[in-house]
């Protein structure tokens, strides 16, 4: 299991366009085809991406062993031309790495670590045990790979330092329960967040913003996760909640209630601002980076603002 000394967050350095990205898979196997279109995708943004051939690889339905996948992201955090690793994809298989992966390999060597779905374990993992602040944000053979597949404001003032930045009006989310909060930004995928519950990596979400997205979990799988959480008293403490854009969440086409009103009836006695449709994660354009592990102020009024309140990356 990582671990590092209980201080503030580790910030790491910025991400400057020259740079070598590392592309890991910890999860599922990828595509040749998507990869190479992602990879031209972080050229356009002035990147050079770099990956092991052994990406490739495949076991069952993982990018390779839990050995090869372990080796390549201890690899890329040792590697000082290595500025940034963006993973591939999620789908499965992240969850092996936490016990696997060698802190002395991975806590020296602070680096920005980009990805979202399955690879929140890690992102979770990596901001808790190793008090790095990672990213919750687009992925190579995913939103890199396609047009207007990133948000590049956020991801040039997330990943480039910048001291104070908005995440404002274009960014799909809307009110469901008003106030304003301030706490650290946390979270990720709703069904990973969950999974993680009595494990050595369970989530630390008291005193944070609690951003959560998934995607294609029918409306009573949502209420049975956030219950889950409430009942592991994971939502005490909490100061604010985010919800993504929640695609394909829906029990059918004519279903006589919505998502908003499923979370709500959970959450509503929390009292508490929530918002609702902040795309990042499972989206269907212009994927959002948001910093986990940063102090953050929620508004949510007549519309939302998530304001970052500080640099995520240092010079």
């Amino acid at each position: 299991m990582l671990s590092a000394s209980p201080n503030s967050r580790i910030k790491p350095p910025a991400l400057r366009p020259g740079d070598k990205v590392g592309i890991a898979a910890p999860a599922s196997n990828i595509k040749r085809e998507l990869l190479e279109q992602g990879c031209a995708g972080l050229r356009r943004l002035g990147y050079e991406p770099f990956y092991f051939d052994s990406i490739f690889d495949r076991d069952l339905y993982f990018a390779g062993t839990v050995e090869r996948r372990t080796h390549e992201l201890e690899e890329m955090f040792g590697r000082d031309d290595i500025r940034a690793i963006v993973c591939a994809r999620g789908g499965y298989g992240s969850n092996y790495l936490p016990i696997t992966l060698d802190p002395k390999k991975i806590v020296p060597h602070p680096k920005i670590l980009v990805g979202y779905s399955d690879i929140t374990t890690l992102v979770c993992c990596m901001a808790d045990s190793a008090n790095f602040v990672t990213f919750h944000g687009p992925m190579v053979t995913k939103d890199f790979a396609v047009a207007d597949g990133l948000d590049l404001d956020s991801w040039h003032n997330a990943v480039g330092g910048a001291p104070e930045w908005v995440i404002g009006a274009d960014s799909g989310a809307r009110p469901l329960a008003k106030g304003e909060a301030e706490g650290i930004l946390y979270g990720g995928c709703l069904s990973m967040l969950v999974a993680s519950l009595k494990t050595k990596h369970e989530i630390r979400t008291e005193g944070t913003i609690l951003f959560m997205e998934d995607i294609a979990a029918k409306p009573f799988q949502i209420d049975r996760m956030l219950m889950q959480l409430k009942l592991a008293e994971k939502l005490n403490g909490v100061q604010g909640i985010v919800f993504g854009a929640m695609i394909d969440c829906r029990q059918s086409p004519d279903q006589d209630y919505t998502l908003e009103e499923v979370v709500m009836r959970v959450l509503g006695d929390l009292k508490i601002p929530v918002a609702f449709g902040l795309r990042s994660g499972h989206v269907s354009r212009a994927n959002i980076t948001l910093p986990i592990g940063v102090r953050a102020r929620l508004t949510v009024g007549d519309s939302v603002e998530l304001r970052i309140l500080e640099a995520a990356t240092r010079s």
